[in-house]
């Protein structure tokens, strides 16, 4: 086998930026070793810092102008009443494009009972506030009296149902509903006086346009009179309107990992009038949450994104005034959102191992660097107290 040429090998020993010391040169020192504990520490605790911050998924905020057109919004709630039975409520949502849901029934949404305890009373049901009106025909073969309120469409009303809708194409209210015989067996009057003092649990989607609108929980059947939203208040003239509420969720979309939605978790009780005692036929006012809805897309590492909402609230209370008062605020709770033209894009992103490697390079040689200097430091302090002290001794 040839020999190496000498010459090469000298030279490339010429270029060794790390030269040997012989061990007999070495001296090991008791501050050394101290030094080197704690810097050998000191690697650990920052390498494994670095090492979960490498395996930690992180995200970037990006904002951009919202482009998108035509498109729906899925509003998630579920919420709880505990002094409003479930016959009382209606659930409505209207935006300023003009279109209407009107005691909402065709979306999925579901309800339940509960006792005056919050225990539940019955299974879940799907929210549909027309099962309380279907009621008995009094006069199936004749025509009954619409008490005024014939129209040319409708010149016979043998329904407490059809009694009603002629009172609302008028813009009358139907008070003395009591005195009126198709309404002597009504289920929908039925269950207003069986179901009060419970309460209800309600939730579900609603599936909305993607403007300016929307949704609210009050009382009473609604309908639309001319650009008036009217909801039908007559049942309830010698009943307690409470609308103390717990929100358990409330989000415009779809989860994503980190959402948070402000009103998760908000519990609101109603105030006490004045004097502490609350009188039949009362109700304790509206509670308005006024929301900004901001679109956002969240995109995974597998480029697999999501499209969802966050917002922000601001939240306000009227109090219910005496109708002599001129009071006309509406009890229930109200749910007023707008849109934000600005679109925030969330995307996950994952250091390189290139960059991993060389965070924990930096980590070792920095910390190798500087304990070498104390180390260096404190020896030569050692050197030259030693000298001192053998100086005065000679002396």
């Amino acid at each position: 086998m040839p020999k190496p040429d000498s010459s090469l090998w000298a030279q490339l020993s010429a270029l060794d930026a790390f030269p040997k010391v012989n061990e007999d040169f070495f001296k090991k020192t008791m501050s050394g070793g101290v030094i080197t504990i704690v810097a050998s520490v000191l690697m650990a605790l920052l390498f494994f810092s670095e090492l979960r911050l490498y395996l930690t998924t992180q995200t970037a905020h990006e904002l951009v102008v919202d482009t998108s057109r035509g498109a729906h919004i899925d509003i998630l709630f579920d919420v709880t009443f505990p002094h409003m039975p479930c016959s009382w409520l209606s659930l409505d949502a209207m935006d300023i494009s003009g279109e209407m849901h009107l005691d909402v029934a065709s979306h999925d949404i579901k309800k339940q009972r509960l006792n005056a305890g919050g225990s539940p009373i019955n299974q879940a049901e799907k929210h549909d506030v027309h099962q309380t009106k279907r009621n008995k025909d009094v006069n199936a073969t004749g025509c009954g009296s619409c008490f005024g309120a014939e129209t040319e469409s409708l010149r016979c009303c043998n329904t407490c149902e059809q009694v009603r809708q002629a009172y609302q194409t008028k813009g009358w209210v139907l008070s003395n509903i009591g005195n009126i015989e198709q309404c002597k067996d009504d289920t929908y009057l039925q269950s207003i006086k069986e179901q009060e003092g419970e309460g209800c649990h309600i939730w579900g989607q609603l599936s909305v346009n993607k403007v300016a609108g929307n949704f609210h929980f009050a009382a009473g059947h609604s309908y639309q009179q001319g650009s008036m939203h009217i909801h039908d208040m007559a049942p309830f003239a010698d009943k307690t309107l409470d609308f103390t509420h717990k929100i358990h969720s409330l989000s415009y979309g779809q989860p994503y990992p980190g959402m948070r939605n402000p009103l998760d978790g908000v519990m609101q009780v109603a105030p006490q009038p004045k004097g502490g005692e609350t009188k039949k036929g009362t109700a304790t006012g509206m509670f308005q949450y006024f929301l900004k809805v901001v679109p956002t897309d969240y995109v995974y590492l597998s480029q697999k994104s999501t499209e969802s909402n966050q917002y922000s609230v601001t939240e306000n209370f009227r109090a219910a005034a005496d109708a002599s008062a001129g009071g006309r605020n509406l009890p229930g709770v109200f749910f007023f959102y707008d849109l934000s033209p600005i679109r925030v894009r969330i995307q996950e992103q994952k250091s390189s191992f290139l960059h991993f490697l060389t965070n924990v390079c930096a980590i070792v040689g920095g910390i190798f660097a500087v304990s070498g200097l104390i180390d260096n430091t404190v020896y030569q302090a050692e050197q030259v107290i030693r000298k001192k002290i053998d100086l005065g001794k000679n002396i």
